[in-house]
């Protein structure tokens, strides 16, 4: 059986276009994977600027966030780093997808 011309450039263009697909899936499930993570960090930011607009201070950790602002994510996929500097300064809020990627 001999292949001609036509036969290996229709596999070939067939190849190109199921790459093309998993590319393209790929590069979406990145791009919300990158959302979630802001919506995380926003989350958090908006309680923590709840809780100044409220107290008068920014908390000293999550947990108070939680407790007293309703703040909940997925704890199993996301990891928040939470570093108060002071009790008028913004905190510093960065968020993790645990293995993967980083948004501050």
């Amino acid at each position: 059986m001999r292949i001609n011309k036509k036969d290996v450039a229709s596999i070939l263009i067939f190849i190109a276009l199921i790459l093309t697909f998993v590319l393209l899936i790929n590069g979406i499930a990145n791009k919300n994977n990158g959302r979630e993570l802001r919506i995380v960090r926003d989350a958090v930011k908006n309680a923590a600027l709840t809780c100044y607009a409220v107290e008068g201070v920014y908390p000293d950790d999550l947990d108070y966030l939680r407790e007293h602002y309703n703040l909940s994510y997925n704890e199993e996929r996301f990891q928040v780093f939470y570093e108060p500097l002071a009790s008028n300064l913004m905190p510093s809020i960065k968020v993790a997808e645990r293995g993967g990627k980083t948004v501050k």
